[in-house]
């Protein structure tokens, strides 16, 4: 388990990693004859190229888009190289499912913990102080969400109360038409945050917007007593972010997180009363570039919108070329990053069979 003092390191050395150097270092160990991943090296034999000839990151483009629809019934063990030792133990995490059967992957402790300390690195950054008390009303269970909890623990010192619910649940409610039970769920989880705000001490408050949003709606005094919120599952309008920061009060830490059971990123400061909502990508494990909806091989612009385009390259995981289902402006960080980020992130599909739902 990394230490809290070796955790800002962890982040310090990822940032300064070559992008060529460390795509090399992952297709090395990914398509390793003797100690790659299985699913990858039958992959390989397909190919109409050798992946080890592949020296840059953008090279990458020849693998085509990865369907995620594979890992939906792929073993997850297989995209982990044989080079982790057998047999393999830990926890498979999965997506919200929103698009059909959810798709499943394999963390290795490895990626657990470089994940924990961007999230450390990143909290000090947004001004979250240690040794305090959150309420964390997230789904857990197969969600990589509610692994959060315990990186709070052991990374920030924190004690955590949990309020658990089934965002797949409010999704299937929303989906035929029955709004009704969506809203009695919703309430029924408000009910259980409410118990323990009213009846202990609670300094942040991990949740979702929309939960964010109906708290406001029902005790907006109790969003106004915490010192501070971080958010993260349904999108978030500037309008919304304004009438979040309105009820939380000034100076106070309020953060909108992005990201999914594949890849994460740091929130960037919000610029512009909320018309700009930046993030980072966890360089370089993970990337991300703004493409043309029509062509995911063209990335847009500074300050346009697109299609967001996400690479894993983790040492024990690589998805190259995954399509979200999300839009996003592509964002200038200028110097002080080594890569783009994305901003105003919103959904590709906003329709009744893919609601966002609670998360």
């Amino acid at each position: 388990m990394t230490t809290i003092e070796d955790t800002g390191a962890l982040v310090e050395r990822a940032l300064d990693q070559d992008l060529d150097e460390w795509t090399k270092r992952i297709i090395g160990r990914q398509f390793d004859p003797e100690t790659g991943s299985p699913y990858w090296l039958r992959r390989a034999a397909t190919l109409s190229f050798d992946p080890r000839d592949i020296t840059k990151y953008t090279e990458l483009a020849a693998f085509g888009t990865f369907a995620l629809d594979e890992l939906r019934t792929l073993d997850p063990g297989d995209l982990v190289p044989l080079a982790v030792p057998r047999p393999l133990a830990g926890r498979i995490w999965e997506s919200g499912g929103t698009t059909g059967e959810p798709c499943r992957v394999f963390y290795t402790e490895q990626m657990l913990r470089l994940r924990g300390a961007w999230r450390r690195w990143s909290m000090r950054r947004e001004g979250f102080e240690e040794g305090r008390t959150w309420l964390q009303a997230t789904p857990s269970g197969p969600h990589l969400i509610g692994h959060s909890g315990w990186d709070l623990v052991q990374l920030y010192g924190a004690r955590v109360y949990s309020v658990d619910f089934d965002p797949r649940w409010v999704k299937r409610a929303l989906r035929t038409g029955r709004l009704a039970v969506a809203n009695e769920y919703i309430d029924h989880v408000i009910e259980q945050v409410e118990s323990i705000v009213d009846s202990q001490h609670v300094d942040y408050l991990v949740t979702t917007p929309a939960l964010l949003q109906a708290l406001i709606r029902t005790r907006p005094a109790l969003v106004a007593a915490v010192a501070g919120v971080r958010m993260t599952g349904t999108h978030v309008t500037p309008e919304v972010w304004r009438t979040f920061r309105q009820a939380l009060g000034a100076d106070k830490p309020l953060v909108v997180m992005y990201g999914n059971t594949f890849g994460n990123t740091m929130a960037l400061p919000v610029l512009q009363d909320g018309e700009l909502m930046p993030h980072l990508p966890n360089y370089p494990q993970v990337t991300m570039a703004v493409v043309d909806q029509d062509d995911w091989t063209r990335t847009v612009d500074h300050t346009e919108s697109g299609r967001v385009r996400m690479t894993v390259l983790h040492e024990d995981l690589f998805l190259p070329n995954v399509l979200e289902r999300d839009l996003a402006v592509r964002y200038d960080t200028g110097r002080d990053w080594p890569c783009d980020g994305v901003a105003n992130v919103r959904p590709l599909y906003d329709t009744p069979a893919m609601p966002e739902g609670i998360y």
